[in-house]
């Protein structure tokens, strides 16, 4: 089984739909999207109608924090994104807002828990940045696994028994076995706005195939950013949004 997550697509189009053809083409079973379906990005309504027809097909989804905000559900965000958020409403028809409020928060199978945020708390939106708040996480919950997004930026942490958390930095396109030896928490990265320093989408791969340890495969994918940004501005909505695409931070 080939689950392939998507994080933080925040309505970005060009980078979705690129990220969704490299998927399809490396082969997949599963889809799950961990949350954050529009927001700051310029084409919110073919993100919902994309998502909503991936789940239609059998995928998961859960909530994130612009998705919750979008459907009415108030978090504290920054100026641009409270905007982008005031703009998005303002796409999206009552059945899109309500297919966004009505998607879980979190989503269990076996050993793994897929989440936007975090394990603790996951509708506070708290970051999972560093060890301290990975090992919070995966000590608060009974799944071995823990997939999420919400930060932006791919890593991976791990946890024995009797030892702190550590992290380290996937490489892309290399499988990283999640040996049953330990916890692990996976931050799958964004699809339609990268923040760490790399532009190029990011989505991951999970291999639960049967025989052998899973693993979690972190795969970087180009787009059309000039593209997205270019809309984005066109949209009204502040340029940061759009320099930041071309940035990746």
């Amino acid at each position: 089984m080939r689950v392939a997550l998507f994080a933080d697509i925040h309505a970005n189009r060009e980078a979705f739909a690129a990220c969704l053809a490299d998927a399809a083409r490396r082969g997949h079973d599963r889809v799950v999207v961990l949350g954050d379906i529009v927001g700051y990005g310029a084409d919110p309504a073919w993100a919902v109608d994309t998502v909503q027809t991936l789940v239609a097909a059998g995928a998961i989804a859960v909530r994130g924090n612009h998705d919750a905000a979008v459907a009415g559900d108030g978090d504290r965000m920054s100026a641009d994104a409270a905007q982008a958020v005031a703009w998005t409403r303002t796409q999206l028809d009552t059945q899109r807002r309500v297919f966004l409020a009505g998607l879980p928060l979190t989503h269990v199978e076996e050993t793994v828990l897929f989440v936007h945020a975090n394990g603790w708390a996951p509708s506070d939106w708290g970051y999972v940045r560093t060890p301290v708040e990975a090992e919070r996480s995966m000590r608060a919950v009974a799944q071995r696994i823990t997939l999420c997004g919400h930060t932006h930026v791919p890593a991976l942490f791990h946890m024995s028994p009797l030892r702190p958390a550590g992290h380290f930095e996937p490489v892309p396109d290399k499988a990283v076995p999640l040996a049953a030896s330990h916890r692990w928490l996976g931050v799958i990265g964004s699809v339609g706005q990268p923040r760490d320093g790399v532009p190029a989408a990011c989505y991951a791969m999970l291999d639960q195939s049967p025989g052998s340890s899973p693993s979690l495969t972190i795969h970087r994918v180009p787009y059309a950013a000039q593209d997205a940004a270019r809309k984005i501005r066109a949209a009204g909505l502040p340029a940061t949004l759009a320099d930041r695409l071309l940035r990746g931070r």
